[in-house]
């Protein structure tokens, strides 16, 4: 079993910046791809960055690629998503997600976890 806690997310204009957190508890972190998804209102969930076991690997969908950076810390067992130059679709129930193994999760389908999410609003 594992356990997945997000917190930093809230309000925030348009332009702003937000860093989500997600801490795991249950198994042996490092082992694991890890990522984030979000669901907006009335739309499927979709991904947004997922990291490798090592952090070597990391990947973005299009739309915040050169403004979220996705980071873990093996030692405090958390992942975290910098998000800069918020806009309004960002908008969002942000989600931490543990990955079946050590792939980082690029799609639902990889996803053995989930936190209860964090809502992210921008205003604009």
């Amino acid at each position: 079993q594992v356990q997945l806690v997000e917190s930093g997310g809230g309000l925030v204009q348009a332009g702003g910046s937000l860093r989500l957190s997600c801490a795991a508890s249950g198994r042996t972190f490092s082992s694991y791809g890890m990522g984030w998804f979000r669901q907006a209102p009335g739309k499927e969930r979709e991904f947004v960055a997922s990291i490798s076991w090592s952090s070597i690997s990391t990947d973005y969908v299009d739309s915040v690629k050169g403004r979220f950076t996705i980071s873990r810390d093996n030692a405090k067992n958390t992942v975290y998503l910098q998000m800069n130059s918020l806009k309004s679709e960002d908008t969002a129930v942000y989600y931490c997600a543990a990955g079946l193994d050590s792939r980082p999760p690029r799609s639902s389908i990889l996803v053995g976890y989930w936190g209860q999410g964090t809502q992210v609003t921008v205003s604009s």
